[in-house]
């Protein structure tokens, strides 16, 4: 019995990684932006890697079915390749495309869109919209930025996690947040390292309005008088509402004075949308605006319809819908943001929008909304998807759905279901270019019965 035990453990043991570099031609992407190419029937997942090249790499996973590796030397560079502008580029975990030209990191998350919906849910031959696109910089607006005072550097890091590595990446400033962020990651570290409990701040969540800027410090020991003194004259050097989180979300505390609690920013069709600095809020708000602009035309919401949103948050999509038709029902799993969209319909003087909190991927019989018969449904889930939501589809019998989503591959496979067993065609699709200089892919789908 030991014997056997042991030749167990022996045979789930990781093989030995093989110490030289070696040479391969990468054939094309995955969807987090690693190339794959083979080498002796195995396929290799290299970092840092486009298709066509043929690149240096170091192995730093070795399995029975696969490989990964990272690009050490680039032998023969594709066309798309450009050099990065962040010189933190290869080390933070923020960006992942810098090194691919812009205009191709569009056909490249195009592709993959279509090849997922191709591979996936079994579907060809669509229209598409031409991608949404805005700046490439300064355009994330929602961050959450890791902290940690490294005693053999002397001084406190501030930014993004290192790729594969829970460790902060050291950077001087980041090229994608906005400049008011972005321009003053230095200012952070050098105001935390002078605070008593810098080694009780592990990370700062970013979030910034039309209104207001908010800088919310998660603190696992409370900071004494002098530490909130200055990070009050930080928040007003520098036009931030300084906050602190002792615990979880429900213990978030503005201590700068006079500020308001709320945030804000427009949308279209004449919506404010309010929202607290820990509230989930679209990083780009460009893109956001666009994306409104786009759900609501393929939606084409009529003046007495009844339109379902579900995955509806703080009310993005289903407010802007609210001005342009009779009914909208909004669900999202999470309380808080469901009382956040009823403050939001009413601040917003709409009366024809209701929100409901529900779990979306259990039963929903017992829920009166989901018994209800409607025109239209927008589904807008994280990144498993709505595989739960799709039997009720034909329960709901609208005549048109949108499906806007994060994830190509859930995407691909909710649409397919759609399509195969419902009986709804997929009429367009396309992406929209939420995180430039990343491998994340955000698209939308139409439908039609």
């Amino acid at each position: 019995m030991a014997v056997g035990g042991k030749n167990n453990f022996m045979g789930r043991r990781k093989k030995r990684l093989p110490q030289q570099p070696a040479e391969i031609t990468i054939e094309k992407l995955t969807h987090d932006g690693r190339g794959i190419g083979h080498l002796e029937g195995k396929a290799i997942f290299v970092e840092g890697a486009l298709p066509g090249e043929t690149v240096l790499f170091r192995y730093t996973q070795m399995r029975r079915d696969y490989a990964c590796g990272k690009t050490l030397e680039v032998i023969r560079p594709a066309a798309d390749r450009v050099d990065p502008p962040c010189t933190a580029f290869g080390r933070c975990g923020g960006c992942s495309f810098q090194h691919v030209a812009p205009e191709a990191q569009i056909r490249i998350k195009q592709d993959l869109l279509l090849e997922q919906l191709r591979r996936i849910g079994k579907i060809e031959h669509l229209e598409l919209w031409p991608p949404l696109t805005g700046p490439q910089w300064g355009y994330r607006h929602k961050a959450r930025l890791g902290v940690r005072f490294v005693r053999n550097k002397g001084r406190v890091l501030v930014g993004f996690r290192e790729r594969a590595s829970g460790k902060v990446a050291e950077i001087d400033r980041c090229l994608t947040l906005h400049p008011a962020v972005g321009d003053r990651i230095q200012d952070l570290s050098g105001l935390i390292d002078g605070l008593s409990i810098r080694e009780q701040i592990p990370q700062i969540e970013i979030a910034l309005g039309d209104n207001r800027h908010a800088l919310v410090f998660r603190t696992l020991t409370p900071p004494t008088e002098d530490d909130k003194d200055a990070l009050i004259a930080f928040g007003r050097n520098h036009g931030f509402d300084i906050h602190l989180q002792p615990k979880g979300p429900d213990s978030l505390q503005c201590i700068h004075p006079d500020a308001p609690s709320l945030l804000c920013y427009e949308l279209p069709e004449n919506v404010t949308l309010w929202f607290s600095p820990l509230d989930f809020t679209q990083v780009n708000p460009g893109i956001n605006r666009k994306m409104i602009e786009r759900v609501l035309t393929a939606l084409e919401p009529g003046a007495e319809e009844s339109i379902l949103d579900l995955f509806c948050g703080l009310g993005n999509f289903t407010l802007p819908l609210a001005r342009r038709t009779g009914r909208v029902t909004g669900v999202e799993g999470n309380p808080q943001a469901v009382e956040r969209g009823i403050l939001n319909a009413r601040a917003n003087a709409l009366d024809n929008v209701s929100f409901h909190c529900a779990d979306l991927s259990g039963k929903l019989d017992d829920h009166p909304w989901a018994r209800q018969p409607y025109d239209k449904v927008l589904l807008d889930p994280a990144r498993p998807g709505a595989q739960e939501v799709m039997e009720w589809i034909p329960r709901w019998n609208p005549r048109r759905v949108v499906y806007v989503s994060c994830n190509p591959a859930t995407l691909a496979r909710d649409l397919g279901i759609l399509v195969h067993e419902h009986g709804y065609r997929l009429i367009k699709a396309g992406i929209m270019d939420m995180f430039p200089h990343t491998a994340h892919v955000e698209s939308i789908a139409l439908l039609e019965r």
